[in-house]
């Protein structure tokens, strides 16, 4: 929305968002085929037919075209400091293109940052709204990773996942969007009106929806695609069978994008449904490299996860080997133990005296044996000095 005076598509556009429901398939392919002044001098005019819908239909969209008024919104807009993107400005993020004829008319955009920009580089992080304790720090701590990496987080501005990954990235003093199912000059819920303003004053608030628009349970649903089509790929955090995120994914998947879940309790309700993702094409993650290992340039790698080193890897082969060759629960000779490491033994001998020095065994007359703190450590993984 620049200048004074809009232009005509930016008020047919205007116009439009306030008559046709988001995600609105029938209406997008009227638009890509004929414009959007077409469209919306269509249905002003009433009398005109409109394929693809009934005569019920049709009369609901006339009867919203009547009380339309697109110079009152964007004047609204503005004095809230709205500001609204269309396809084709500078700001557009070309990804939603990918939506087909599902794609928004448009963005209303709350924020100072570039929306364009910001989802170049930008991971959605989903999941339940009555989320467990394990839920809202796990989203926080993904949250707060990717900020720290640079990363723009983008969730649903709800309660429960939602609001902790946006806490978890303003926190960390990094860039995160609310998408919201309402228009962007409400606070929806109202639980996070401070929340949502904080956002608006640090990150990006957006919506399709016009000025002072409620949320239904459609519109949510709808709004998750614009979060899938957005951002590189998907995180779901804690999600049961019938959970909003997992439409989230599964529309990221549709488009090609990178889906991923954090495990929970197998015996959780909340874990059921990223379980079920991950038993699909989803990508198992637990923390914010893993997920820019997924989604990021080349060489941007996870380190490698293993367990800590142990005294006894520090040991050369044919010194393990000895070790092994010792029983758990007896005193053993040197010629035994020697078969047992298939080595001489001579050589046996020398290992069992660096064994002895080191606290794994003990000479006990001509044979040796495993200390009680050996024995203990090979069955724990514990030092056994």
């Amino acid at each position: 929305m620049t200048g004074d005076v809009p232009d005509d598509d930016l008020l047919a556009r205007v116009f439009l968002a306030r008559v046709i429901e988001p995600g609105d398939e029938v209406a997008g392919r009227w638009v890509r085929e004929w414009g959007v002044c077409e469209v919306a001098r269509r249905l002003r005019s009433g009398g005109v037919t409109l394929p693809g819908v009934g005569d019920k239909r049709r009369a609901g969209l006339v009867a919203r075209a009547g009380r339309a008024e697109p110079r009152a919104d964007l004047a609204v807009a503005r004095e809230a400091g709205v500001r609204f993107v269309s396809p084709g400005d500078g700001e557009w993020p070309g990804q939603l293109d990918d939506l087909g004829d599902a794609r928004p008319l448009g963005l209303w955009v709350r924020g100072p940052a570039s929306l364009r920009m910001w989802a170049l580089r930008s991971v959605a992080v989903v999941g339940a709204r009555a989320c467990t304790e394990y839920g809202a720090h796990m989203a926080a701590t993904l949250a707060a990773g990717l900020a720290e990496r640079g990363w723009v987080v983008v969730s649903g501005g709800a309660y429960g996942v939602d609001g902790a990954a946006h806490r978890g990235a303003l926190g960390a003093g990094g860039a995160t969007v609310a998408v919201l199912a309402c228009g962007v000059d409400r606070a929806y819920p109202k639980g996070h009106a401070q929340l949502i303003n904080r956002i608006a004053e640090q990150g990006l608030v957006v919506g399709e929806l016009p000025p002072g628009d409620h949320p239904t349970p459609s519109r949510f649903v709808l709004r998750n695609r614009v979060i899938a089509a957005l951002t590189r790929g998907t995180v779901v955090v804690e999600a049961a069978h019938r959970s909003g995120s997992l439409v989230t994914a599964r529309a990221a998947q549709r488009l090609g994008r990178h889906t991923m879940g954090v495990p929970g309790p197998a015996t959780s309700g909340l874990s059921a449904g990223v379980h079920e993702l991950l038993r699909g094409d989803a990508t198992l993650v637990t923390d914010a490299a893993e997920v820019v290992e997924l989604v990021g340039d080349m060489g941007e790698l996870a380190p490698d996860r293993r367990g800590p080193v142990l005294p006894r890897d520090l040991l050369d082969a044919p010194a393990r080997r000895v070790l092994a060759a010792l029983p758990g629960t007896r005193t053993a000779t040197a010629d035994e133990v020697a078969r047992g490491a298939q080595t001489t033994e001579d050589d046996a001998i020398a290992r069992l005296y660096e064994l002895r020095s080191l606290g794994y065994v003990e000479r006990h007359g001509d044979g040796w044996k495993l200390t009680r703190q050996a024995m203990i450590s090979v069955r724990s993984g514990r030092s056994p000095c």
